[in-house]
C-alpha cells in the first residue's frame, strides 16, 4: 500500500537547484558531526586521553635512548644501561597498552556513532515525499544509503581518531624536539610551508570533485537498476542498444569524475610525502653543526632524529587520511542532505466532513513539460465506485496520484469532503486515503510483518481475515504460516502472492477513500476476478476510484470515466456508454473481441 504524501518543493544544492536530492553545506556538516560526537562526551574525552597518554610514554623511548648514548660515550657503568633500557621496555609496554585501549573503545564508539547515524538515515529517508524521491531517482537515494553510509561510518570510525590522535602525536613529538634544542625543533618545521600549501590547494578543489563523483556513482546506480528492474520490456521492444549507450554513457562519467580526484591525489601526494622527509635530513645537518661546536651532545641529535622519524608515521597518516576524510565529508554531506528536503507541510484544513471526492478545473503537468491532464472536473460520491479507463498515456495514473495527494494540480483543486486534499494533515490524510498502485514490494521479514505494517496492532485472526478477503488462500501452505520469512534469502512470493499481501495490507488499513491504480494487474484473470469479488464486501460504503486495466472492473463500477489525451471525454455507468456507442463502447467490444 502506498500512502500519499504532499509534493514538496524545490530542493537546492550547494551550488544551485538540482534535479537529486538536496546536499548539505560545510556548517551544516561540522554541526551535526559536533553534535555526533557530543552525544558521548566522556567516551570521546576518555578516547583522547588514553591517546594524549600513549603519545606522552612514546616520548621517553627516543629520549632514554639518547641517555644511553650520552652515558656510554662518557664512560658509565652496566646497572645505569639496564636501568635505562629497563625504563625504555617499560614506557614501550605502556605506550602498547594505552594504544590498544584506545582503540578498543575508539572503535566501539566509532560503531556506535556508525549505526545512530544509519538509524537518522532511515527515519529521514522516510520522511522524503513520494515525489521528490521519484523526482530524485531510486539511484541517488540507493547510493546514499549504501556507499555514501558506508564511507561516512568509516571516516568517523578510523578516519577522525586517526588525524584527531596523529595530530595530538605531532604536536607533542615536534615539541619534544624544541625542548631539546630550538634549532633542530625549526629544523623539524622546514617541510610544513610546502605540505600546508598543497593540503590547502587540494582541499580547495576536493569536496566539489569528491561531490561529482558521487553523484556521477548514482547516476549510474539509477540507469543499472532501471534497466534491470525492465529487463523484461528491454527484451520486448528490443531497446538492449540503447540500454547499454546509456550505461556506458553513465560509466563514462563516472570514470570522467573519478579521474579527476585520481589528478588532485597524483600532486597532492608526491608533493606531502617529500615534504615529510625533508625535516629528517636538515635536522641531521643541523644537529652535526651543533654537536662540531659543542652545543648539543651526540644523545641529543639522536633523540631528535628519532623523534623526527616517529613524526613521520602521524604525518604520514594525517596526509593518507585528509583524502578519505574528503570521502567522508562529500559523502556527509550527501547523507544529511536527505534530511534537509522541506518535510511534508502540517495540514491547515479541518478534518473532512464525508467522504466525497471533488476534481474541479484540475490541470497538471510535469516540471515544464506539457500538461498531463487539462480541465478535470469530477466528482465521486461517497460510497460511491468510479472506475477510471482510457488508453496507455491518457493520464490516469497521474490523475490518482492528484486525488491521493502525491502531486499538487498546477490549477484547480482535489477536495476530500469539502477539504483540499494537500491542505490535509499527513498523517490525517494517510488514514483517509489509501492508493495501491500496480508496483509491490515484499519487505524482508515474515509474512506477518508485511501485513501488520498496516495495523501494527493486528491480530492473528485479523490477519487470516485480510488474506482470506483478498484469495489469498495459499499463505495456510507455507511452511510456517504467517511466520514465513519472506524477501531475498528466504521465500521470494510470484508476483501474484505478492500483489495479493499489498492487497490484504489495504483491507487492514481500512481507509475511507480507496484508489486503485491497476492494482490487480499483475494477476491472472481469474485469480484477479476472484480478489475483486471479494474485495466488493470489503468496498461497499466506502468512496473507491478504481484505475481500470480489465473492464470487468470498470463493468462493476457505479459510473465510469474515459480519459484520452488528458480530458474526459465520457462519464457515465457501464449501460449508458454503451448505449452511447462511444468510445467505451469500442473499447469493450475490443476487449470482449
Amino acid at each position: 500500500m502506498t500512502v500519499a504524501p504532499p509534493l514538496a518543493g524545490p530542493v537546492d544544492g550547494p551550488d544551485g537547484p538540482t534535479a537529486g536530492l538536496p546536499v548539505a553545506d560545510p556548517g551544516t556538516v561540522r554541526r551535526d558531526a559536533g553534535a555526533l560526537l557530543r552525544r558521548e562526551p566522556w567516551v570521546v574525552a576518555g578516547v583522547l586521553a588514553l591517546h594524549v597518554g600513549a603519545a606522552l610514554a612514546g616520548l621517553a623511548g627516543p629520549w632514554l635512548l639518547g641517555r644511553i648514548v650520552d652515558a656510554v660515550t662518557v664512560g658509565t657503568t652496566t646497572a645505569t644501561v639496564d636501568t635505562l633500557a629497563a625504563a625504555l621496555v617499560g614506557f614501550v609496554l605502556v605506550q602498547g597498552l594505552l594504544t590498544r585501549y584506545a582503540r578498543y573503545v575508539g572503535l566501539r564508539f566509532g560503531e556506535r556513532a556508525v549505526a545512530r547515524l544509519r538509524e537518522d538515515f532511515v527515519h529521514r529517508a522516510l520522511r522524503l515525499p513520494v515525489s521528490v524521491v521519484e523526482r530524485a531517482g531510486t539511484g541517488d537515494l540507493a547510493t546514499r544509503s549504501s556507499t555514501d553510509v558506508a564511507t561516512v561510518g568509516t571516516m568517523i570510525r578510523d578516519v577522525v581518531p586517526t588525524v584527531v590522535i596523529s595530530a595530538a602525536q605531532l604536536v607533542l613529538l615536534l615539541g619534544a624536539v624544541f625542548l631539546l634544542h630550538p634549532l633542530l625543533g625549526l629544523a623539524g618545521l622546514v617541510g610544513l610551508p610546502s605540505i600546508v600549501a598543497v593540503t590547502r590547494w587540494y582541499l580547495r578543489r576536493a569536496r566539489r570533485a569528491y561531490l561529482a563523483e558521487g553523484a556521477a556513482l548514482a547516476a549510474l546506480t539509477d540507469t543499472l537498476t532501471t534497466t534491470a528492474e525492465g529487463t523484461r520490456t528491454v527484451e520486448a521492444l528490443r531497446l538492449g542498444d540503447e540500454r547499454i549507450r546509456a550505461g556506458t554513457g553513465r560509466i563514462a562519467r563516472l570514470w570522467a569524475t573519478r579521474r579527476a580526484t585520481l589528478a588532485l591525489r597524483s600532486v597532492y601526494f608526491p608533493v606531502a610525502e617529500a615534504s615529510v622527509a625533508l625535516p629528517i635530513a636538515v635536522a641531521l645537518a643541523a644537529g652535526a653543526v651543533l654537536l662540531h661546536r659543542d652545543l648539543v651532545t651526540l644523545g641529543t641529535v639522536v633523540a631528535a632524529t628519532l623523534y623526527l622519524q616517529q613524526a613521520v608515521d602521524p604525518l604520514d597518516a594525517i596526509l593518507q587520511w585528509i583524502e578519505q576524510a574528503q570521502r567522508g565529508l562529500a559523502s556527509y554531506a550527501r547523507v544529511l542532505g536527505v534530511g534537509q528536503v522541506p518535510p511534508e507541510p502540517r495540514g491547515r484544513a479541518t478534518a473532512p466532513a464525508g467522504r466525497d471526492v471533488q476534481v474541479s478545473g484540475v490541470t497538471f503537468a510535469y516540471g515544464t513539460g506539457v500538461d498531463v491532464l487539462r480541465g478535470i472536473d469530477l466528482t465521486v460520491a461517497a460510497g460511491q465506485r468510479l472506475a477510471i479507463v482510457g488508453p496507455s498515456g491518457a493520464g490516469k495514473s497521474t490523475l490518482a496520484r492528484l486525488i491521493a495527494g502525491i502531486d499538487r494540480p498546477r490549477d484547480g483543486t482535489v477536495r476530500l469532503g469539502g477539504c483540499p486534499v494537500t491542505d490535509l494533515d499527513p498523517a490525517q490524510r494517510r488514514r483517509r486515503i489509501a492508493l495501491v498502485t500496480q508496483e509491490h514490494h515484499v519487505f524482508i521479514g515474515s509474512l506477518r510483518d508485511n501485513l501488520v505494517f498496516a495495523v501494527p496492532d493486528a491480530t492473528d485472526d485479523e490477519l487470516r481475515a485480510a488474506l482470506a478477503t483478498v484469495g489469498a488462500d495459499w499463505y495456510a501452505r507455507l511452511p510456517d504460516g504467517l511466520d514465513t520469512a519472506l524477501g531475498d534469502g528466504a521465500l521470494d512470493l510470484p508476483v501474484a502472492h505478492a500483489q495479493q499481501v499489498a492487497l490484504a495490507r489495504l483491507v487492514l488499513a481500512d481507509p475511507d477513500v480507496l484508489i486503485l491504480d491497476e492494482a490487480t494487474a499483475a494477476l491472472d484473470p481469474t485469480t484477479a476476478r476472484r480478489a475483486e469479488q471479494a474485495l466488493a464486501a470489503v468496498l461497499a460504503g466506502r468512496t473507491v476510484i478504481a484505475i481500470a486495466h480489465r473492464l470487468n472492473s470498470a463493468h462493476d463500477a457505479d459510473r465510469v470515466a474515459v480519459l484520452d489525451r488528458g480530458e474526459i471525454t465520457e462519464l457515465g455507468s457501464h449501460d449508458e456508454l454503451i448505449a452511447a456507442d462511444g468510445a467505451y463502447a469500442a473499447l469493450w467490444r475490443s476487449w470482449h473481441g
